[in-house]
């Protein structure tokens, strides 16, 4: 079973698993406004992959800002080998989507690229290196790409949908409050203050099951709001009963692999939940 551990090692790693809990959180609003529409192989499928892939791949291709020394990568074959998969998938991909989403696509990359490289005017730093700037814009563009891309590729107003957004959001936060828990020790030798940093680990996870009472609560709104999609207030009961159990196994501080797949993974255990059909 070794290679099975060093395939799954290299598909969390290189950032894959990452770019398919995106996809699933995509595909998951794709179900509200446009159900019996899905289809798994879609331009915006491609963009949101490949994108991914490239904007987690490329900062472990490039030297470390500021001088900081690169451990060995005993991966970095695949590394790259995923980062080219993305670039070829997302050319091919923005061929076949509208000017408008190609735009939207150029202001999150934007972002995204500005969140792990140090390309700000002046001091030249990162998003990241800001401490609460760091997990709004983390959130921010996760929660844009995965519900108002699906919506303007589907004609959808946004404004009909803020549970939607909501729910996203509180999601894509609550498991980037996780990682900056795991990364406090990092973060303060760079004087990055984070909110974890400034709350302090008890009352940052307990912010994390306030969020996630909130991610119920608004799940159950958005019932009220769509009556005939019961699946999705269970989904997301689930995978806030599921993401307590990872926050208190993360707490022991597994392997980098594991918490990063059991962590992201709640975005795909949710997408999952929700994509299931119900019998009858």
């Amino acid at each position: 079973m070794k290679w099975l551990s060093h395939f799954a090692n290299i598909i969390v790693s290189a950032s894959l698993f990452t770019a398919c809990c995106a996809l699933g959180l995509c595909m998951a609003t794709e179900q509200l406004i446009a159900p019996g529409s899905l289809q798994l192989i879609t331009p915006l499928h491609g963009i949101i992959v490949g994108s991914t892939l490239v904007v987690y791949d490329l900062p472990r291709l490039i030297p470390r800002p500021y001088g900081r020394p690169r451990p060995h990568q005993p991966l970095k074959k695949w590394y790259i080998f995923f980062f080219c998969t993305g670039v070829l998938l997302t050319g091919l991909s923005l061929l076949w989507l509208p000017l408008k989403m190609i735009l939207l696509c150029a202001i999150m990359g934007m972002f995204a690229f500005a969140y792990f490289l140090p390309a700000l005017p002046g001091r030249r730093k990162r998003l990241r290196d800001f401490g609460l700037l760091k997990i709004l814009v983390l959130t921010s563009v996760w929660t844009i790409a995965t519900t108002a891309l699906p919506m303007m590729l589907y004609g959808a107003e946004p404004m009909h949908y803020p549970f939607e957004f909501a729910l996203r959001f509180v999601l894509v936060f609550v498991l980037c409050v996780l990682f900056d828990l795991q990364d406090i020790p990092t973060d303060i030798s760079y004087n990055i203050a984070t909110l974890p940093h400034r709350l302090g680990e008890r009352r940052s996870y307990l912010l994390v099951y306030v969020s996630l009472a909130v991610f119920v609560a608004l799940s159950v709104a958005q019932y009220v709001r769509y009556p005939l999609m019961p699946q999705r207030s269970l989904a997301a009961l689930l995978t806030a009963v599921a993401t307590i159990w990872v926050a208190l196994y993360v707490r022991r501080r597994p392997d980098r692999a594991i918490f990063i797949a059991l962590t992201d993974g709640m975005m795909l255990l949710y997408a999952v939940l929700v994509l299931l059909p119900i019998p009858g």
